[in-house]
């Protein structure tokens, strides 16, 4: 009997691994480096060689070299954990956002440490291509009638517990930081507060897109109506600064989705490397 266990424990990591590598996976991050966009309201990303070869040697030739990173976890492509945002003084379930976050330990409830490693379905509302732009334009909204023709024109279906990701095109700014974080213009595209209640609606556990704040960013009255209704009324978790634009290519809007938050106890924030599998 046991036997029979292992054997057939085997043969169904077998069928998995041989189903992955059939797939193609595309990465949808950015990568860590110097001079990326970062808005001014978090620490910038600094690394440095801590060691260069040649400061240590080993009586056998070894020499070994190493960086230091000075970093938000809101960096780069990274998740929003439901510690991130409160609402009224309460995050998510009513926890009390003062007391959690009380100590020197960072918070004690809704660290990014609480979310598993995520392997769940993906789905790709390509707003942009079904707008037939190149990307929104600043401070444009994604609203309702937006998503809703992005899901038909997509004909895809969204489940409970999926990862929404929405294409604004604005990846294509990605190397020039102003236009990025949309500081020399109106703003940068996302959903206002009708279009986070749609999403919401959906129950995904998860929602994303290709701009540095997720939602409508309008620089003379910023609200953040988007991150409060996702992360503090809903428990949804938001994952910002995607590049989607080979997922757009490829011609399919629904895909496994993998990746692995870090394990920082009571952070706010994680860096991610997600990659979709099609």
């Amino acid at each position: 009997m046991h036997e029979g266990k292992r054997s057939g424990s085997k043969l169904d990591v077998d069928a998995w691994l041989a189903l992955t590598r059939g797939a193609r996976m595309i990465a949808l991050d950015h990568p860590l480096q110097k001079g990326m966009p970062i808005y001014p309201t978090h620490p910038p990303f600094h690394i440095t060689l801590n060691n260069r070869h040649g400061d240590i040697h080993r009586g056998c030739g070894f020499s070994s070299s190493n960086e230091l990173i000075i970093t938000s976890t809101h960096t780069s492509t990274h998740i929003d954990a439901l510690s991130h945002v409160s609402e009224n003084g309460k995050l998510y379930g009513g926890v009390d956002a003062a007391e959690a976050q009380q100590g020197t330990q960072l918070f004690k409830e809704h660290g990014v440490e609480t979310i598993a490693p995520i392997f769940r379905r993906g789905v790709l509302l390509d707003i942009a291509k079904t707008k037939n732009v190149e990307a929104l334009a600043a401070a444009e909204e994604v609203t309702v009638a937006d998503l809703e023709g992005a899901v038909k024109s997509a004909n895809v279906a969204i489940h409970p517990g999926d990862v929404i990701l929405l294409r604004t095109g604005w990846t294509r700014h990605w190397t020039n930081s102003n236009t990025y974080l949309g500081l020399d213009s109106k703003g940068t595209p996302g959903v206002a507060a009708s279009g986070a209640e749609w999403l919401a609606s959906r129950k995904p556990f998860a929602v994303g897109n290709d701009t540095a704040g997720f939602e409508q960013i309008v620089q003379t009255d910023i609200t953040m109506d988007a991150h409060r209704i996702l992360l503090a009324q809903n428990g949804i978790h938001i994952i910002e600064n995607l590049d989607l634009e080979e997922l757009s290519q490829c011609g399919r809007a629904d895909f496994a989705f993998v990746t692995l938050p870090l394990r920082i106890k009571g952070a706010t924030g994680s860096p991610l490397r997600p990659v979709a599998l099609v």
